[in-house]
């Protein structure tokens, strides 16, 4: 008799304990039906390394065991995501457009600063503190501040116009 036949004889025999152990560690037929393929092919994927030192039903629990709690595990770090339509979101297509207005107006000014005020800008969008904005740029952190408020009233000033 050769391996697979083998195999195919010991898992007839057990199946039981397949179905079990798939049933117990999942919630619905598509998910169980899944894990016993899982487990019927990690039991074939190690078949050889069955020592017979203890009965083979034993052997095929803990292999089966060891299957559904990890893909347990896995199942419980998968990230669900929801689809986001219309009743989720309430955004007015005009106001959508408004605020892609408003950012791309802003995003210009910011072009337009000097190379040192972009910069800073750019650090304080990355919400970098005023300590680790002075240390990348080599200047005190109350002078950080005052830059920053004075880059915020220039930025005001050339919006509104």
């Amino acid at each position: 008799m050769d391996k697979k036949e083998k195999f195919i004889i010991a898992i007839k025999t057990n199946e039981g304990i397949i179905y079990k152990m798939a049933s117990i560690y999942t919630d619905t037929v598509d998910d169980r039906n899944d894990l016993i393929q899982e487990i019927v092919y990690n039991l074939w994927k190690s078949f050889d390394s069955f020592n017979q030192k203890s009965n083979f039903s034993t052997w095929m629990y803990r292999v089966a065991m060891n299957v559904a709690i990890y893909n347990l595990k896995k199942a419980k770090r998968k990230v669900i995501t929801v689809p986001i339509v219309g009743q989720y979101l309430d955004f007015n297509e005009d106001e959508n457009h408004r605020f892609e207005e408003k950012l791309n107006l802003l995003k210009q000014h910011i072009d337009n600063l000097n190379l040192l005020d972009k910069g800073i800008v750019m650090l304080y969008l990355e919400n970098k503190s005023y300590q680790e904005i002075a240390e990348i740029i080599g200047i005190s952190e109350s002078n950080v501040g005052t830059k920053i408020a004075r880059i915020k009233e220039k930025l005001k000033k050339k919006i509104k116009k």
